[in-house]
């Protein structure tokens, strides 16, 4: 606030001789300090009603933290992690990103909402002025400090306003809990979802451009071609998740050429069928050398050797890709004789 702001009979007459206050600049005091306007006190200052009615709001708004943080723990566990919603005018999103967003932000605005009214309605607004003191703290600053502590305690009313202190105690325990709820999924929760895909024994292999079951025939030696299982469509709502475990890509091979035996068994004439998945980062592995047998993760580098049980021999890949055992049915297309032997993709740490 300006000088001129403030009525002429509110400025010092003269010099403050604790602070050194002058009304008007000269040359001895070029900056003039007209000192701090009257105190005027807020309704809730001198209306007991007003100030209960200013607890009550402090209070709903903790509580109303409550009750979302409340609300975000069961979205996190309610709410499946592929449902979507439309909302208008943004358009389709996550259901459960929309309802943790919502009920996380609800949760801390009305903690930061609370705090704010609490302090400009109940707490002291008083203006104080003090002198700037060295950096150096000596004991009676310190004891100053501490006096200036508990008189703010006081004038927060903090004793005074159980009601305030318990819902905002309450608020501040519960926050806490929507960070820790979301280390739940590094335990035992997702029990064996990551090491099993829709192959299993009698489902058929189908090509993912043509979308039809494969022949042996249909595989070309020395060609790289991608399946996926039977009955996994593009419009299922789950595809996404379901490919980024299923994707298989086949390669035919003379039978002479391959070296890993569990390989050349679990292969049909020397078709052999590995997860597409890198097992770096989980990358879809698409570059293929036909001269070496050699697939590449276009990610990040790593190679495989599709003749020799899909080791890696190159790259910061951790382990071979997953063989599916493959076999001919009565109809004589390919088809699978089980599921994956081993979790597809990246390692996790309670892979075991």
């Amino acid at each position: 606030m300006s000088s001129h702001d403030i009525p002429e009979e509110n400025l010092p007459a003269e010099q403050d001789a604790e602070h050194g206050a002058v009304a008007v600049a000269d040359e001895k005091n070029p900056f003039a300090d007209p000192g701090l306007p009257p105190h005027e006190h807020r309704i809730q200052d001198i209306d007991e009603r007003a100030a209960k009615r200013s607890e009550r709001m402090v209070a709903m708004l903790f509580t109303v933290s409550m009750i979302a943080t409340i609300g975000f723990i069961a979205a996190y566990v309610t709410i499946p992690n592929d449902r979507s919603i439309y909302v208008f005018p943004i358009g389709h999103l996550s259901a459960m990103n929309f309802a943790l967003g919502l009920t996380l932000g609800v949760a801390l605005f009305t903690i930061g909402a609370g705090a704010v009214h609490w302090a400009r309605t109940l707490m002291s607004d008083v203006e104080v002025a003090d002198e700037r003191h060295p950096i150096e703290a000596p004991p009676e600053v310190k004891a100053k400090v501490l006096a200036d502590f508990q008189d703010g305690a006081k004038e927060s009313q903090i004793g005074r306003r159980p009601l305030i202190r318990n819902t905002m105690l309450g608020a501040l325990a519960l926050v806490p809990l929507s960070g820790l709820f979301l280390l739940r999924d590094l335990g035992t929760l997702p029990g064996t979802k990551l090491r099993h895909t829709m192959w299993s024994k009698g489902k058929l292999l189908v090509n993912m451009n043509t979308n039809q079951p494969m022949r042996p025939s249909d595989i070309a030696t020395g060609s790289l071609t991608f399946a996926k299982p039977e009955g996994l469509e593009e419009t299922n709502e789950d595809f996404q998740k379901q490919i980024a475990k299923a994707a298989l890509m086949l390669v035919r091979l003379q039978p002479e050429n391959i070296k890993d035996k569990k390989e050349l068994e679990w292969s049909h004439e020397g078709i052999v069928a590995y997860s597409k998945i890198c097992t770096h980062v989980g990358c879809p592995i698409s570059l293929y050398e036909q001269q070496t047998h050699h697939v590449l993760c276009p990610c990040h580098q790593s190679t495989f050797d599709l003749s020799d049980g899909a080791r890696v021999i190159f790259g910061p890949a951790g382990h071979a890709l997953p063989q599916l055992r493959i076999g001919v049915n009565a109809d004589g297309y390919l088809e699978a004789l089980g599921d994956f032997e081993e979790p597809v993709g990246p390692a996790f740490w309670e892979r075991g």
